[in-house]
């Protein structure tokens, strides 16, 4: 099938397009952009007229919740989630019931994705067996099955000898490894950031160092082992600045930010609300504003939606009984621009983070641009537009967010996948 996207605004970072250009496609690849190619008959003609024309999105964090955990999420309605906020690439965490570290599950969560048709679903496989770190997993096994990367998700590896064994393995066939860095002893019974907040609402604080003793002990061990390590929802600015003394001293990594961390900070739990209950916790001012201005300038690789589909009836719950987590999919484009708005931060700029950039993290090479013979995944939207983000409004299963009742820019009108228009919207 050959589609003509016109008129639209040809927003391409990767290859540092930023004009009004037509789009052209063919079948399951971009075949030229500018002019069309010679007898190039459209089948369908979508007219971008006053809006963006993008690569389509790519997350670095969604939970779909499958296998074992579908009272929360099924596949099905994440991915229509994915569509509706113009993802159309996800890194899926292994902690999942059973854990991601066997390749017959790595197979069968990426035979259900591929039989939906749907948003390419890319799983990180468990670091060690059973995320329990006591023991590595079979590596070159899960990547032959699909992963393409390793994590312990949001659970600490302790035995530090675990995981530089694991580093080393990693390194040695060019694995990444992911890590998201908590100390599991400073961080423990923590509910909220460990500052003037928490201690007037009585709750049991989580300090920065949870994040930073972790932390160096990942850069140390990185170094030594030479692996290519991402550093997943950093939350404070003494993160940031170990990082920065990291890749000063030659170390390969990478970092990224959930899009609520952007926006919210300790104070946003008032009243002890339990949608702003996450993990890493929304911490202070200060850092929210240096983790903003590091993924101005780049310090900060990409941003996630960290999306954790929940109950209701787990978030209707004290603060510190419920459980941590918010959707995010259909929110990670709105919420970025809403980054770049207030941060007076280039269209452009602000769109690498959630496509080519975050592409190179996970080592895709057919997705996060729209250069020709690449794949085409698009995301067609409205930066101008905003809506008022209601449980109605959600397409995912979890309905719980902290924006809920805010009005935020930009609204998907298209999103196709391999050249097919899986989501078509109308509203305003």
């Amino acid at each position: 099938m050959n589609i003509h996207i016109k008129n639209g605004r040809v927003i391409d970072p990767a290859n540092k397009i930023d004009a009004r250009q037509d789009l052209f496609i063919t079948d399951d690849k971009i075949v030229a952009v500018g002019s069309a190619p010679a007898s190039f008959n459209a089948d369908r003609v979508i007219d971008a007229t006053g809006l963006i024309v993008a690569p389509g999105l790519i997350d670095l964090a969604a939970r779909l919740r499958e296998p074992g955990f579908e009272y929360r999420a099924t596949l099905e309605s994440e991915m229509e989630a994915a569509m509706a906020g113009g993802i159309t690439s996800l890194a899926c965490p292994p902690d999942t019931d059973p854990v991601l570290d066997e390749p017959g599950l790595v197979e069968m969560l990426c035979f259900r994705a591929k039989n939906l048709n749907c948003a390419h679903v890319y799983p990180v496989g468990a670091l060690t067996v059973g995320l329990k770190g006591q023991s590595i997993t079979e590596m070159a096994e899960l990547v032959e099955a699909g992963c393409v990367a390793f994590s312990q998700a949001n659970t600490p590896l302790v035995d530090t000898q675990v995981l530089l064994r694991a580093m080393q393995y990693a390194a040695t066939f060019g694995f990444r490894v992911w890590l998201q860095p908590t100390d599991p002893f400073l961080g423990k019974g923590g509910m909220a950031h460990d500052g003037e907040m928490a201690s007037r609402m009585g709750l049991t604080g989580i300090p920065v160092e949870a994040e930073t003793v972790a932390l160096a002990t990942h850069l140390k061990l990185a170094q030594a082992t030479g692996v290519k390590l991402h550093v997943t929802r950093l939350s404070s600015a003494a993160g940031l600045a170990l990082i920065d003394e990291a890749r000063a001293a030659g170390v390969d990594v990478t970092c990224d930010v959930a899009a609520h961390h952007l926006h919210l900070c300790d104070i946003d739990i008032g009243y002890f609300n339990p949608l702003c209950h996450m993990e890493p916790p929304l911490r202070s001012q200060r850092d929210r504003d240096a983790l903003s201005a590091g993924l101005a300038d780049g310090r900060i690789n990409a941003v996630c939606s960290d999306h954790t589909p929940v109950d209701d009836d787990a978030k209707q719950m004290p603060f510190g009984e419920s459980e941590v987590g918010a959707t995010g999919l259909e929110l990670l484009l709105p919420l970025t621009l809403k980054w770049a708005r207030d941060n007076k931060v280039p269209l452009p700029d602000a769109l690498a983070r959630i496509t080519a950039d975050a592409a190179g993290i996970m080592g895709i090479t057919k997705g996060g641009h729209l250069g020709v013979g690449a794949r085409a995944d698009v995301c067609v939207f409205d930066a101008d537009a905003e809506r008022i983000i209601t449980r109605a409004t959600l397409k995912s299963q979890g309905k719980n967010t902290p924006f809920l009742g805010m009005p935020l820019p930009g609204i998907t009108r298209f999103t196709l996948v391999e050249g097919r228009v899986m989501f078509e919207s109308d509203a305003q």
